[in-house]
């Protein structure tokens, strides 16, 4: 029981990152009608922003300190963050550490800014061409992003921690009475999951509850209608995909610290992002969230070496399998509405 409750956990976070993007790409699919494969970008943006907001808060100035010395008797030159100079050393050292949690605050404009950079200069002209048009776009898009991170960061992943308030692991088996130690669950994972349920009640809650979301909901299911009733419909779906670009900012800029940025790091997500839309159906924002929780709690029951040596690389390929069935035996998804990809 105790590994059943680990391998859960242990999905929940992945999960957790597949049904953010995934949740991004509905929206966009589901407002736009596209198809958007440099949506893993815009989630590895975010983790960069949280990268970079981290370098520029501990950029630093020589000063002389004449309560130190080296070897030979001369005053010692050390580091001081110019943060130190605004705030103080020991509200310094707080804002340095809370460098990830602050980042959001920091990615949040420029993913918007890049969103609609991204749509009003680029994904606008290809509205009603075919997907596979909008695909090539879209992905060789996502690759000029992934080289131009390269070029300015490298190609090595760049190690950025999560808060000391955040370090250290939960013990889920003393809790739940099994053995102290048997069910060790990190803190900043279990921030990620209540995190990524927070950002995804607040969309459904944004687009149930406010005119906008209405009118936007109205849109997705007839964008010739509520033109006609006067909507400026194409400025709402601007601020959609907007608000797409800033989900997946926000889930990159908090992963940063379960995994290290690097370059590639959107693609990979990505590929399976999108399985998870397919699985739950394309255009069905309910069924891109349970999608994405389930098949990553099923990636990690079959990360299990129980698995693996009764089916040496299951762990690589069971997303794919369940596409694959999916597909096979219901081609509009989990919850997709009928007619959706069934042509």
């Amino acid at each position: 029981m105790d590994a059943i409750i680990l391998q859960i956990l242990n999905g929940l976070d992945k999960g957790s990152a597949y049904a953010l993007i995934a949740l991004g790409l509905t929206l966009i699919f589901g407002t736009l009608g596209v198809v958007n494969f440099a949506h893993g970008a815009l989630f590895m943006l975010g983790a960069f922003c949280a990268v970079t907001l981290s370098q520029i808060l501990t950029l630093s100035h020589e000063v002389i300190d004449d309560t130190r010395t080296d070897f030979l008797g001369n005053p010692l030159k050390v580091d001081v963050p110019y943060v130190y100079d605004i705030f103080g050393q020991a509200a310094g050292d707080t804002i340095i550490d809370w460098a990830v949690p602050l980042g959001i605050l920091f990615a949040i404009p420029i993913m918007a800014g890049i969103g609609i950079a991204m749509e009003r200069g680029l994904i606008k002209h290809f509205y009603k061409r075919p997907h596979a048009d909008q695909i090539l776009v879209t992905f060789g898009l996502a690759i000029v992003l992934q080289e131009i991170i390269k070029y300015f960061y490298g190609a090595n992943p760049i190690p950025t921690p999560a808060p000391d308030a955040f370090i250290g692991s939960f013990d889920f088996g003393a809790m739940l009475g099994f053995d102290p130690g048997s069910i060790i669950y990190p803190y900043w994972r279990l921030v990620y999951f209540l995190f990524a349920m927070t950002i995804i009640a607040a969309v459904f809650a944004f687009l149930q509850f406010t005119t906008f979301g209405m009118v936007v909901r109205a849109g997705m299911a007839d964008r010739e209608t509520v033109g006609l009733l006067g909507i400026n419909i194409d400025k709402r779906f601007t601020i959609m995909f907007a608000i797409a670009a800033c989900v997946a900012g926000v889930a990159g800029v908090m992963y940063a610290p379960i995994n290290s940025p690097n370059y590639h790091m959107g693609m990979d997500f990505l590929v399976l992002s999108f399985v998870v839309v397919v699985v739950g159906g394309m255009g069905s924002l309910p069924g891109a969230v349970a999608a994405g929780f389930l098949l990553g709690i099923l990636e990690s029951f079959a990360s299990m070496s129980w698995a693996i040596n009764l089916v040496p690389g299951i762990n690589q390929i069971i997303i794919y399998l369940v596409a694959i069935i999916i597909l096979l035996t219901r081609p509009r998804g989990l919850m997709g509405r009928k007619g959706v990809m069934e042509d």
